[in-house]
């Protein structure tokens, strides 16, 4: 394996963080690798180790041959490099420096790379020096080949996308007057039929919501309600997409984006510290789409990079959950957007704690306030403050500190209703292990959440350590928890 990803090395005048085993864990591309990777984390297998000032670290690891695999990680990226032949990247061989790294400091002497690292780190640095700099003259720079047939392929794009959207809307019409019970006895087909047209139309966003709608279908108690409420939101993107011409240039952006189209991220870069606040991968198709928050600690900003990978990889781009990076960020139109491309980065990654928050009783306003500008949002960032994770009736919630966690929890247990204000917990998260976390690591007191809140809850992303202060507030950099 010889690959590299993310980022751009930085002068090393600031100190370098030393990470965590969650934030490494977090960087494996699957669970075979981080499992792979945790055994080689002990100082058994590695020779060779070090570390310089830029942030840098390297090894040998002892392998089933004759001759140790090179790895060196350069942290400010990460990139990674490694003479072994995984395709994946972080290799289980990168996960283990990077853990023994997180677990004895003392493994690492500071001092110069070895000349096989040195080799890999210089040349890395001088491509990202070279791709970073100014175009070496005007002819260098141009725009599109041919300008006026890009626009002439996009106007015609826009047309089949009209014409798929007029033809979801008559079909819509239809289903409403033939009544929501008989999708029942219609089956998948009907649903994925209609998708395949919306494809063809080049819609794709319309695509994938059509193909939720026949997921509903049959899914439990009360699907009707939920399919009519799908129905209504596809309905109101279909009618955005047709009067677009109407509608605010950040609310237009939106519905391109929301039925499919290809959009770039424009405007000016926004420099900033930027804290890593969560990182998961989901399953999309025969794809896997990762999903890194950011917020930035001097705009106040919470910017979403998404990345892609295809079957059997993992996306290329990682960064450590807790570390906070000196970056530019480019963010893509639309209102309500929070997605942006990550640009140069200037610094080593550093240790930071919490972001700010905000109790849980305001959260449900923010996500209000969302929705005004992205009336499509199933989900909205948010970091909660001062909150206590409690059992209820229907599974957990997050409640206010202020409030009387105890007698609440008693009052739902006896079929009560409670006195104070909580967040619950979504679905989707009562099954996962970092519920558990997150009970553990509050031992009943008050800890830092950051997570998604929609209209099924809230999604706990990562925690903090409750002895932790926030941003701004004289922060010390402790752990995060982890809780996807």
């Amino acid at each position: 394996m010889q690959l590299s990803h993310g980022g751009e090395s930085s002068p090393t005048g600031a100190p370098v963080a030393r990470w965590s085993v969650e934030q490494v864990l977090a960087l494996a591309p699957d669970g075979a690798s981080r499992k792979a990777g945790t055994r080689l984390g002990a100082a058994g297998p590695w020779s060779g180790t070090g570390c310089d000032a830029s942030g840098a670290v390297w090894g040998l690891c002892k392998g089933s041959g004759s001759t140790p695999y090179r790895t060196v990680v350069d942290t400010t990226g990460p990139a990674y490099a490694c003479s072994c032949p995984s395709r994946k990247f972080p290799c289980k061989h990168a996960l283990g420096l990077l853990l023994l790294r997180a677990s004895d400091d003392g493994a690492f002497p500071p001092a110069e790379p070895a000349d096989w690292a040195e080799e890999w780190l210089t040349g890395r640095r001088a491509r990202a020096a070279r791709e970073s700099g100014p175009a070496a003259g005007g002819d260098s720079v141009r725009g599109p080949a041919d300008p006026a047939a890009a626009r002439k392929r996009a106007e015609r794009r826009a047309e089949r996308v009209t014409g798929g959207a007029q033809e979801l809307e008559q079909r819509l019409a239809d289903l409403l007057r033939g009544g929501l019970a008989a999708t029942d006895r219609s089956g998948y087909g009907l649903w994925e039929e209609t998708a395949a047209r919306m494809v063809d139309a080049q819609a794709p966003g319309l695509a994938a919501r059509v193909r939720e709608l026949g997921a509903i279908t049959g899914s439990g108690p009360g699907w009707p309600v939920r399919l009519l409420e799908e129905c209504g939101l596809l309905h109101l993107l279909d009618t955005a997409w047709l009067g677009r011409d109407r509608l605010p240039d950040p609310l237009a952006a939106t519905v391109r984006t929301r039925v499919g189209l290809p959009v770039s991220a424009e405007g000016p870069p926004v420099r900033d510290q930027w804290l890593v606040l969560a990182q998961y991968d989901t399953p999309d198709g025969k794809i896997v789409a990762r999903r890194i928050w950011l917020y930035g600690r001097g705009s106040g900003r919470t910017a979403l990079l998404l990345s892609f990978g295809a079957a059997g990889r993992s996306p290329a781009q990682a960064l450590p959950v807790g570390a906070t990076i000196d970056a530019e960020l480019t963010p893509y139109p639309g209102g309500g957007q929070l997605r942006a491309e990550l640009g140069e980065q200037f610094g080593a990654t550093t240790a930071a704690g919490p972001p700010p928050g905000i109790a849980a009783a305001a959260a449900p306003a923010v996500y209000g306030n969302a929705l005004r500008d992205d009336p499509w949002l199933d989900a909205w960032p948010v970091t909660l403050r001062d909150v206590i994770p409690v059992p209820s009736k229907d599974g957990w919630q997050l409640a206010d500190a202020h409030t009387d966690t105890h007698a609440n929890a008693h009052a739902e247990a006896q079929g009560g209703t409670r006195t104070g204000s909580a967040l619950p917990i979504a679905p989707a998260a009562l099954s996962r292990p970092g519920l558990w976390k997150l009970v553990a690591l509050s031992g009943g007191g008050p800890v830092t959440v950051f997570g998604e809140i929609g209209h099924r809850g809230f999604e706990p992303f990562a925690a903090w350590d409750p002895g932790e202060e926030e941003e701004g507030a004289g922060t010390t950099g402790g752990p995060v928890v982890q809780l996807v």
